[in-house]
């Protein structure tokens, strides 16, 4: 072994020769050099014969001379063949001799790569070394394609922070002129960056600028983040994000001075010193706007201009503006418009003038539309999501919504949109490039939430099936409170139109026993379909048959002959406490009934809802969205109107209604706000004269924080009186029963909170207000006083149905941690009444493994 594994260099050691002239081959040594050329360039070519090739065939050798047979001789073609043969990569050595009138073309086989393999390396994976190489196997080795790929390897070690990494390069020989390539690798420890230091800095710290770039100084707790080891191409990066962060501060001459990076004693890690020249605060000075576009007025175009003389200069808004008049022109009906911001800054005043000249520009059209980076998604499935096709006239509007339509799809991590100069000047090629993520998700979750107590979830699902865009899933969730099994399939463009159409089925229990007393089970099927009816308007159809099944929490009782209760025990003879059962009591005032028999007093109004039953439901979702982006808005609002109604066959009646609004609004890129309010409404009609329990609305929990789940509306109590006094000593709180009408507004402001960002922790403030009420008489116990045996109080027990105003407010934290996402509620009750049920705390996960 120790023969057969040599250094590269030795495997490559042979007769190079550059060129060849016909006084060094063909020169007889008996005779004068200018002599013997002049007799050697007599002749004609007569055969050509091809020696010591062993693989590479004859014919394709001579394919790439530049003579043939019956050809006279000539020194500059022999010299030019004997360098194409060189350039092919296919020799290690190449001679070209006359004898006679035959020309000999001597060569030695390069040899052929026949295994690549990687040792040592654990940081890096295999694949993104395969990546970096030019050499494969069954290509020719060559000593300089090897040494080039070290290279490259070296510096992608470099960029993932490992400085000292080292790469030797083995080969192994085999028959046939084979060799297996084997890359040593000593990867050495990361190059982490000790310290950055900033100089020249007075306005703002060397803390506050370290947040502002990109690279990280090196610490224990950072061991989820890459940003922390050293990578000379990131600096650049962060050269120009301090560039940005002074210039929206207001310093308009700023510049980096100078950018060093030095390693640290002991040469595993690195000092940056940036070196900045901050300059003075300017003020914006006299902004306008000039325009010759008939459609266009000054006027109404400055009021999008969001700064004014004497406000301090930021840089992004600059481009902000540039952005609101582009669209402002592309709604007037200017697809080609031209808007060039004319700057000029006065050191003396420190004052920056901005005229934006809005033109039309030069008519361009899109000539050709192209989409890289879809390894997986079809062609087409992004192409029908665009608002452009070779051709069009250009249009930025057009262009932008094209893209947001595209990450919408969610199949994307990014997508980006770049312009490049077509065949004319006036064309244009259009270049979307995306990055696709996996879509395709096999998942095992196990976890805890304080709502449903322990939660398991098996979920198979593919939401871009082979490409298609078409999605299919299988889901099973089990938790304390519910288990469900369900299936769904989608086709986003059904017979080949902008209609998506889908189908689901399900098979779900719900056990609520603990806060409404109820249980329920429900299967069915459904179907559905979605189809645009404006630019930004959707309406969606949708179709199920279900059956469902209600049974409020079966418990045996003893009461007398007036209805009043007894007891909910017995006790046998050996001590054992149990719940009765007929044959129990002896007694004939007293009888053992069901908590929901009729001749109980104190029998639960949600005991009407105990029924069973098919449920024909048609309904519809009519959806706008206004926003400027599909995934993370910052502007705009989005709104739905959903309305279901039961009763199209089936033994259940009702209509539903739901509406709801979002707006969004982005303060900062660290500060964005939104506003929901949304508002739900159902009734019953024909024979019907109630709405069932598991058809109410619950509010609480995630959907109402601050409150536990089902912790607000109509709930039905007990309070209990001094019979001395008359005031209340205490209440009892009976199951939630939900309600028919529902009213929410809910204000989240997303807030920094000074963790690194490669934590993935973002915190949100939060304010939920609303209220939950109405119920029908059917489902209202009339009031019922009493004297409590045990106590001797006096009591009530009725019905609390008022949608009385609610509100709490606090802090959402989440964090997508590596064992799945977290939830941290923090919450405060500003108002409530005194039966609902509140929380301070909710915190809910879901591991995956």
């Amino acid at each position: 072994m120790k023969n057969k594994l040599l250094s590269l260099t030795a495997l490559c050691r042979v007769p190079f020769i550059a060129s060849l002239s016909l006084g060094a081959v063909l020169q007889p040594v008996l005779l004068p050099a200018a002599l013997a050329q002049e007799d050697l360039l007599e002749g004609t070519v007569r055969t050509i014969l091809v020696e010591g090739n062993q693989r590479i065939e004859a014919r394709t050798i001579q394919s790439y001379l530049l003579f043939e047979p019956g050809d006279s001789f000539n020194a500059e073609r022999i010299d030019l063949s004997l360098k194409t043969l060189f350039a092919t990569g296919l020799f290690a050595d190449v001679v070209i001799d006359r004898r006679g009138n035959d020309v000999v073309v001597r060569v030695v086989e390069n040899p052929i790569v026949n295994r690549i393999s990687f040792e040592g390396n654990k940081a890096l994976k295999e694949d993104k070394l395969r990546e970096e190489i030019q050499i494969a196997p069954r290509s020719p080795f060559t000593a300089a394609r090897v040494s080039s790929d070290v290279n490259r390897m070296i510096e992608l070690y470099r960029r993932s922070g490992r400085f000292s990494a080292r790469i030797r390069p083995e080969y192994k020989t085999l028959s046939q002129n084979r060799v297996d390539v084997v890359f040593v690798i000593e990867e050495g420890p990361t190059s982490g960056v000790r310290g950055i230091n900033f100089i020249g800095n007075k306005e703002f710290s060397d803390a506050r600028l370290r947040s502002e770039i990109v690279t990280r100084q090196s610490r224990p707790w950072r061991f989820f983040s890459s940003n922390d080891n050293y990578d000379s191409s990131r600096m650049e990066y962060d050269r120009e994000k301090l560039r940005e962060f002074y210039l929206d501060k207001g310093y308009y001459d700023f510049r980096v001075a100078s950018a060093v990076a030095e390693m640290a004693p002991g040469k595993n890690d690195f000092f940056i010193t940036y070196t900045v020249d901050e300059g003075v605060p300017y003020t914006f000075g006299e902004i306008k706007v000039e325009t010759s576009l008939a459609k266009l007025d000054a006027g109404s175009l400055q009021r999008l201009v969001p700064m004014a003389d004497t406000d301090p200069f930021r840089g992004k808004m600059i481009e902000q503006t540039i952005d609101s008049l582009t669209y402002a022109a592309g709604v007037a009906g200017y697809a080609f418009v031209d808007i060039r911001p004319i700057v000029k800054a006065d050191p003396q005043t420190r004052r920056v003038d901005i005229t934006f000249v809005v033109d039309e520009g030069p008519r361009v059209y899109i000539e050709r539309v192209n989409i890289v980076g879809n390894t997986q998604t079809l062609d087409r499935i992004i192409r029908r999501e665009l608002r452009i096709a070779d051709g069009d006239a250009f249009n930025r509007v057009l262009i932008d919504r094209s893209r947001n339509r595209a990450r919408a799809l969610g199949f994307f991590k990014n997508v980006t949109v770049e312009e490049t100069p077509g065949s004319a000047p006036d064309k244009t090629e259009v270049t979307y490039t995306v990055e696709e993520q996996s879509t395709g998700e096999l998942s095992f979750s196990a976890g805890f939430s304080s709502t449903d107590s322990f939660l398991f979830d098996v979920g198979l699902s593919q939401a871009n099936l082979l490409g298609t865009g078409r999605s299919a899933g299988l889901d099973l969730s089990l938790s304390q409170r519910q288990q469900i099994a369900s299936f769904r399939f989608t086709e986003p463009r059904f017979m080949d139109r902008t209609l998506s159409a889908g189908l689901m089925g399900w098979l779900s229990s719900y056990d609520y026993t603990d806060v409404s007393s109820y249980e329920s089970t429900s299967y069915g099927a459904g179907l559905n379909m979605a189809f645009p009816v404006a630019d930004r308007t959707q309406l969606g159809l949708r179709y199920r048959l279900q059956y469902d099944s209600v049974n409020i929490t079966d418990q045996n009782i003893v009461i007398d002959t007036e209805g009043n209760l007894v007891s909910t025990t017995v006790r046998d003879a050996d001590g054992t406490v149990r719940s009765p059962v007929p044959g129990d009591i002896t007694d004939p005032s007293q009888l053992v009934v069901d908590v929901c028999d009729i001749r109980y007093r104190f029998r639960s109004s949600s005991c009407t809802s105990e029924t069973e039953g098919i449920s024909s439901i048609l309904g519809y979702s009519l959806t706008w969205d206004g926003t400027n982006d599909p995934i993370e808005p910052t502007r705009g609002m989005n709104m739905q109107l959903s309305q279901d109604v039961a009763g199209l066959g089936g033994d259940v009646q009702t209509l539903r209604t739901e509406a709801n609004a979002t707006g969004y609004y982005g303060l900062t890129p660290a500060l964005r706000a939104s506003l929901r309010l949304s508002a739900g409404h159902i009734q019953p009609w024909g024979d019907d004269m109630t709405v069932r329990i598991n058809n109410r609305f619950f509010r609480g929990g995630s959907n109402f924080r601050g409150f536990d789940v089902a912790g607000i509306g109509p709930r039905q109590v007990v309070r209990y009186y001094d019979p001395e006094t008359g005031e209340q000593v205490s209440m009892e709180r009976g199951s939630a029963l939900g309600g028919n009408f529902y009213y929410q507004g809910t204000f989240e402001l997303t807030v920094p909170n000074f963790l690194p960002e490669e934590y993935g922790i973002k915190s949100a403030f939060f304010v939920d207000a609303g209220g939950l009420g109405s119920l029908y008489d059917q489902d209202i116990v009339a009031p019922i006083a009493y004297t409590d045996s045990t106590t001797g109080y006096d009591a009530i027990q009725y019905t609390e149905t008022d949608a009385a105003f609610r509100a709490a407010t606090g802090l959402s934290v989440m964090w997508d941690s590596p064992f799945g996402p977290l939830r941290f509620d923090f919450s405060q009750v500003l108002r409530a009444e005194d039966y609902d049920k509140k929380e301070t705390f909710r915190f809910s996960t879901t591991t995956r493994f």
